[in-house]
């Protein structure tokens, strides 16, 4: 699964996503991609298991992107463990998703084939989505 090698700070704060998103808004690799709609975290498992989805439908032919990584830990304290006494420990890392952003890419494959790849990994995310295509120039 994704994780940094190393980070600056341990662990970090909640935070709110807020607006759309400026970068990555683009295809910029593939033919089709899969956009998010809303603002979300994504976690490592999610994306791990939407790229398995995918590569295996694909049969192994064409290529994926994956335009995230998962680079905020999120911390959780153990279950029926009383207030204070510090933060959680990092338990698993996520990504934080704003609306407007491809999150994977694919290419090598025909539309239909890629459509039904990325519906495959639509619904390992736990962000609404849209499929992509490049506009022919």
């Amino acid at each position: 699964m994704l994780q940094p090698t190393r980070t600056k700070f341990r662990k970090a704060h909640k935070g709110r996503i807020h607006g759309i998103a400026t970068s990555g808004t683009e295809l910029s690799f593939g033919q089709y991609g899969l956009k998010a709609l809303e603002p979300d975290r994504v976690t490592a498992r999610q994306i791990e298991a939407a790229r398995r989805a995918m590569t295996r439908h694909m049969k192994r032919a064409g290529r994926v992107w994956i335009r995230i990584y998962p680079d905020v830990p999120v911390s959780k304290k153990p279950i029926e463990v009383r207030m204070g006494k510090g933060k959680g420990t990092p338990e698993f890392w996520v990504c934080r998703v704003k609306p407007g952003r491809i999150m994977f890419e694919i290419d090598g494959v025909p539309v239909q084939v890629a459509k039904e790849a990325l519906a495959l990994a639509a619904a390992k995310l736990s962000v609404k989505t849209r499929f992509v295509e490049r506009i022919a120039e």
